[in-house]
């Protein structure tokens, strides 16, 4: 940065959100200068008053309100999106991939140095140990949250391609440990003695929140990195195992083991209740078809630039965070 400039902020979108909750109060205890996108939902009342962080109300579907939230921004973390609603094939492509459209084309008109994009490894589809994922942006994934969002990591890389804005995606493991959404969602379901998981086994890549973090961090504010990261554990373990191990450490009954056509019905049957009733819907056929792709992501490249170490690098060193 020119000497006698003001530094520019970090920009995170869906700062009222879970993950991007979490990562907007490790780095406001950091001390780093936040900008906190919200729509609807307001911030943290203790955030929206720190003196390093500033909220500023913007629409990802309307473009218009997104240049003066990227005045002054040098870094943006993407997060923002809808999960929990019914059909996702019908507002996916809107709210995955054009939303992340207008605030990348903001972004490049603000010139914003950087934008870190939030994925998953299962955009490459089934992989697994002996051929994980690789940073392939070339595959045909079966579900809609994995098409859309393998089709923003395609514009990323391609429309920042010759500018000056520096394109990165940390595709993430399952992010676990207290307070992240779906963890609280199998426990909540535990207690009350209704999780139930498919019999087939599914490979699932882990991270634990305090590695989550730091990695985003790494991302955000190390020199010289680039492109396509998998952010991963080093233990692999299925999502059958991986349940089993939380109602452990939990103290509640392990969950059931239940034919896959079942748990179809149970999602649509979510799905319709939340359509008629116009409300959430926390479990879909969508999620079912990306819960059960075995994924593995290579983390080499992750290992040597972002985080050399994890704090938790196996679920027996991390079960104790659930």
């Amino acid at each position: 940065m020119p000497e006698g400039q003001p530094p520019r902020s970090i920009l995170i979108t869906g700062a009222a959100g879970n993950l991007g909750g979490l990562l907007a109060r490790h780095l406001m205890a950091r001390g780093h200068l936040l900008r906190l996108m919200y729509h609807h939902k307001a911030l943290a009342a203790d955030v929206a008053a720190a003196p390093n962080v500033a909220g500023v109300q913007a629409d990802l579907g309307d473009p218009r309100t997104l240049g003066p939230a990227l005045r002054g921004v040098g870094v943006v973390v993407h997060f923002a999106g809808v999960l929990f609603a019914p059909r996702p094939e019908r507002f996916l492509p809107v709210t995955n991939t054009l939303w992340f459209s207008n605030l990348l084309s903001a972004s490049l008109d603000a010139g914003v140095s950087r934008i870190v994009l939030t994925s998953f490894p299962q955009v490459e589809g089934t992989t697994s140990v002996e051929q994980p994922a690789t940073g392939r942006l070339d595959r045909e994934p079966i579900s809609v949250h994995a098409r859309t969002r393998l089709e923003e990591e395609r514009l990323l890389m391609e429309r920042t391609r010759g500018s000056g804005t520096t394109p990165i995606v940390l595709r993430l493991g399952m992010v676990y440990g207290r307070g992240i959404l779906m963890i609280e969602a199998a426990r909540w379901l535990a207690r009350h003695r209704l999780l139930g998981i498919w019999r087939e086994p599914t490979l699932l890549q882990l991270i634990a929140t305090a590695d989550f973090l730091r990695a985003t961090e790494a991302a955000i504010v190390t020199p010289k990195v680039t492109g396509i990261y998998h952010v991963g554990d080093e233990q692999p373990v299925t999502l059958q195992e991986f349940l089993d191990e939380a109602c452990d450490v939990w103290g509640y009954r392990r969950p059931i083991r239940v034919p896959v056509w079942l748990v179809d019905l149970t999602a649509g049957a979510c799905e319709l209740v939340a359509s008629i009733a116009g409300t959430r819907a926390p479990f879909t056929r969508d999620f079912v078809r990306l819960g059960r792709v075995s994924h593995w992501g290579d983390t080499r490249r992750a290992r040597q630039e972002l985080i050399p170490e994890l704090v938790h690098p196996t679920l027996a060193s991390g079960r104790a965070t659930l």
